[in-house]
């Protein structure tokens, strides 16, 4: 229970999807400590305890209401219905069935509330329209589908009511499973409420861990004397202190950048940083009063913003003979120093944008356990193996002695990359020899945890007569924060993406990665390519009105082609789908650009309409490093089929997508096989889930391990590669014309095995950043309508359509997914997101995209296939976030002349130029 839950407790009744129950508790207690703690009710999810993302929606006599906002003595003797109790004597509900063929379930944590206030609304009104679902499940947040299909999920919801078919998608089941819109084959338990989040589960014994945290950016701190605090709270098992870290104090992505502490010893350098975890029985450890923690602070002046990191004299804050210079990156192609000299059109300008928050819904959570000199650690992560070398040299272990467990992931876009919990919980683990858990509140989530990196931009573009490029000269500096983190990738992937997906013969960029007093910036949905689009593309803008080009034409003139050199000097021999992106949106941008102008020369109003258009390109993987994947597949002697598949998924849908090439390598349909997911004791390294790698790198190494199989498979019946396979109980029926030949499985010596590796070709950049950074490329290009208030400064965004270069989708119904959710955090960077230290560490003042934000989003998957993807297939993460922040400028451009260089363009901000440019 929650140490503030009222008086001491009392027997109450409640009936819980139909079943009288009886809690002993305070009449205080949130409704959502009862149902999960007492009850065992974990479908009900907590992502803020203050509602604000109603992840905790339930049914209180009916009605959709927030349980973590709901006493248990207002619940007494009322009738309560959580998504455990949806499903009709284990039949799903039309709505689950819904949401499980619309795909409005993507990595779940969200799920149940939206199915609690959507069956509200179905309740009250059978078939509601799009704006009343809308309406009544707005106050549910949700970070990865982009609204979209959960609209389409529920509106479907009548029309399946009669149907018992729980398939009932449009894929076919007897064919390939690759470009099938196969309904996610992990989605059963998110609509269910039996989905297992870092939360969710631990041991019975654990004891609770909370870190303590810096009040201030930067200080000295002193430790007095502990012993009181043992006597004064009994329940107190340990306070750890950095003495207390068995192995290294310091972790980090790169090898010789692990410069953040588990716990800070004598000095911190961002507010929020852990200095010390407390760990005993829960409501002890929780209702421990920080103000009798013995911590003598001296603050100091911190470092605040990339111009005071940079200034001259200013603190440095790690030992290091570049000041606070983390890294840098250079690329040069060509002379950009003189290639402007004679141009029809140069353009040139600035831009920032701030910290962006990753707002998953879930916060971090999860538990370890010590056996002897084993660890296991459990939780949501993007990075089980990296995870793993973390939590051993903090542990002091070798890495085979850490076994990582992975949870499901409520959401991760990058922020799940870094560890966060997972050090602190292995050095309580060892220290106390306990189970110990952990879950972050969602102010510590966002206080702690890492952030998109904010920009400064100063960039320069040149065009001949004719509208070819000529020349880019460019230079980024990334506030990485107190720590580096991803800052090294940030400053590397920068150089080669800053001219964009065209063709430019001369290209100068330099990049920065600067580390300041704030929140660690880390890796967030494309490692510095959004912010560097937003400048190349207004470029863009100006060049092309400069040189009376229409926006898109322009593009289209410049796209990067299979035959050209990028800024690195790669030429590329396939798969560059650009221009086909662009033709694919010419006709809805003729249609709505003329639609805007004619309004907003026959507007007497204050309101304007505009169209623009963004583009984007996007290396698939790491930048110019090894990037391998493996896998494994298993058809054991019971007949049983297994995929050993490392990549984990946190809602992008690679356990549905591995199954799929896999089957389809093999020969076998995806029903026949089963699945372990990302467990390090159990999968190969399939790396990182990041930089829109996995369909294409481990998507790969899956192809090759079903092909493996079915190669042994078929010299096993000594059949041709021709030949078609069937799974049948024990045996597998190799059929080759007239010829059928059983193979019976527990004959065998050995279970077979199919093993597959892929690391995708790349070379190293040289000091000129001149190499092959990455094997293929994402292309993509997004229009947006929208109008302006021209008094209010306020955005409404009328339709997006979307045109994306994929190589090939191998399951249709999660790329539009993946799209509609980047789309919408895309609109977030635009308009809405600017995380401010200390000032937004809750949802509540951090506003994300609900459902009112996102508007009408139209898709054409562009297929140009790329022959080293697994049937030609690319990526999709990071390309669908990238294009929208540049296309909604450049139609705030549109309908009113004014140029935004500040991201977010809130209100305020927006309303100032419109002031500036004449339109007060």
């Amino acid at each position: 229970m929650s140490p503030d839950a009222g008086s001491a407790g009392t027997a109450l009744s409640l009936t819980v999807n139909g079943e009288v129950r009886r809690v002993s508790a305070p009449p205080l207690t949130r409704l959502t400590d009862v149902l999960r703690q007492e009850l065992g009710l974990t479908g009900t999810k907590v992502g803020c305890d203050a509602g604000d993302c109603g992840a905790c929606t339930v049914l209180l006599e009916g009605r959709q209401v927030c349980a973590c906002l709901v006493p248990l003595g207002q619940a007494a003797g009322r009738e309560i219905t959580t998504v455990e109790g949806l499903a009709d004597r284990g039949q799903l509900s039309a709505l689950q069935r819904a949401f499980h063929l619309h795909g409005a379930a993507q990595c779940g944590i969200c799920t149940p509330g939206m199915l609690m206030a959507a069956a509200d609304l179905l309740a009250r009104v059978p078939e509601p329209t799009e704006r009343q679902v809308e309406d009544a499940l707005g106050g549910v947040l949700c970070r990865c589908t982009g609204y979209r299909k959960i609209v389409e999920a529920v509106l479907a919801t009548p029309h399946l009511a009669a149907r018992g078919n729980l398939r009932g998608d449009d894929s076919d089941p007897s064919g390939p499973s690759v470009g099938q819109p196969i309904p996610r084959r992990d989605g059963l338990p998110k609509i269910t409420g039996d989905d297992r989040f870092g939360a969710d589960t631990a041991p019975a014994d654990a004891l609770w861990l909370r870190a303590v945290r810096s009040p201030h950016a930067r200080a000295r701190f002193e430790l007095g004397d502990l012993a009181p605090l043992y006597a004064a709270w009994p329940g107190l098992r340990r306070v750890l202190t950095a003495a207390d870290v068995p192995g290294e104090n310091s972790y980090g992505i790169y090898p010789d950048l692990k410069d953040q502490p588990v716990l800070a010893s004598s000095a911190v350098r961002y507010r929020g940083e852990a200095v010390l975890a407390l760990v005993g029985d829960r409501e002890t450890v929780e209702s421990l009063p920080v103000e009798e923690i013995p911590i003598a602070w001296t603050p100091l002046e911190p470092v605040i913003g990339l111009a005071a990191a940079v200034a001259p004299g200013a603190p440095q804050l790690h030992d290091s003979s570049d000041g606070n210079l983390l890294i840098q990156g250079y690329l040069e192609k060509g002379t950009a120093e003189t290639a402007f000299e004679g141009t029809a059109a140069q353009s040139e300008g600035t831009w920032s944008t701030g910290f962006v928050e990753h707002a998953y819904i879930e916060p971090e959570a999860g538990y370890a356990i010590r056996d002897g000199e084993r660890l296991t650690v459990y939780g949501c992560t993007q990075a089980p193996y990296m995870d793993r070398d973390e939590v051993a040299r903090v542990a002091g272990l070798p890495a085979e002695a850490v076994h990582i467990a992975p949870s499901a992931c409520g959401g991760g876009f990058g922020g799940k990359l870094d560890v966060a919990l997972q050090p602190l919980l292995a050095v309580a683990a060892m220290v106390l020899d306990r189970p110990v858990r952990a879950v972050f509140s969602r102010n510590e989530s966002m206080a702690a945890t890492t952030k998109r990196h904010p920009s400064r931009i100063a960039a320069r573009a040149a065009a001949e007569a004719d509208g070819k490029l000529r020349a880019l000269d460019f230079e980024g500096d990334f506030n990485t924060g107190a720590y580096a983190s991803w800052g090294p990738t940030v400053a590397g992937r920068v150089p080669v993406h800053a001219s964009g997906p065209y063709a430019v013969p001369h290209v100068r960029v330099r990049s920065r990665a600067i580390y300041t007093n704030e929140t660690p910036a880390g890796a967030f949905r494309g490692f510095g390519v959004p912010q560097a689009a937003i400048a190349h593309e207004c470029l863009m803008d100006d060049l092309a009105a400069q040189l009376g080009l229409d926006p898109l034409e322009f593009r289209h003139i410049n796209a990067i082609r299979p035959g050209d050199t990028t800024a690195t000097g790669q030429r590329l021999e396939h798969s560059a789908g650009l221009a086909a992106c662009l033709e694919a949106l010419r006709p809805d941008w003729q249609r709505l650009r003329s639609e805007a102008e004619a309004f907003n020369g026959s507007s007497t109003g204050r309101t304007r309409r505009g169209v623009g258009v963004g583009c984007m390109w996007y290396g698939i993987g790491n930048t110019a490093l090894a990037n391998p994947s493996e896998m494994r597949v298993v058809l054991d002697r019971d007949g049983g089929l297994t995929l050993y598949n490392g990549a984990v998924d946190i809602g992008q849908g690679s356990a549905t997508i591995m199954l799929q090439i896999c089957a389809d390598a093999l020969g076998l349909p995806i029903e026949a096989f089963s699945q372990v997911v990302g467990d390090t004791d159990l999968t190969l390294d399939a790396g990182k889930t990041s930089a829109s790698r996995q369909t294409f790198v481990s998507g790969k190494a899956a192809e090759l391990a079903g092909l493996d199989l079915r190669g042994k498979l078929l010299r096993l019946a000594n059949a041709g590669p021709d030949a078609q396979l069937r799974l049948e109980d024990r045996q597998v029926r190799v059929i080759e014309g007239e010829r059928s030949q059983e193979i019976e499985l527990a004959r065998l010596t050995e279970d077979l095995e199919g093993y597959g590796r892929f690391d995708p070709p790349t070379t190293p950049l040289d000091k000129k950043g001149q190499g092959t950074p990455y094997a293929t490329y994402g292309f993509a290009a997004q229009l947006v309508d929208l109008s302006v208030d021209l008094d209010l400064g306020t955005v409404e965004l009328h339709r997006i359509v979307a045109a994306h270069d994929v190589g090939k989708a191998v399951n249709p119904m999660l790329v539009e997914g993946q799209i509609h959710g980047g789309i919408a955090q895309g609109i977030g960077l635009a308009l809405m997101e600017e995380y401010l230290p200390g000032r937004t560490e809750n949802l509540h003042d951090y506003l994300i995209p609900s459902f009112g934000d996102v508007p009408e989003i139209d898709i054409h998957l562009v297929e140009d296939a790329e022959p080293l993807g697994p049937y030609g297939a690319k990526g999709i993460g990071e390309p669908a976030l990238v294009p929208t922040a540049p296309a909604i400028f450049g139609a705030i451009r549109h309908a009113t002349g004014v140029v935004v260089r500040q991201a977010p363009a809130l209100p305020y901000r927006l309303r100032a130029l419109l002031r500036e440019a004449g339109h007060g």
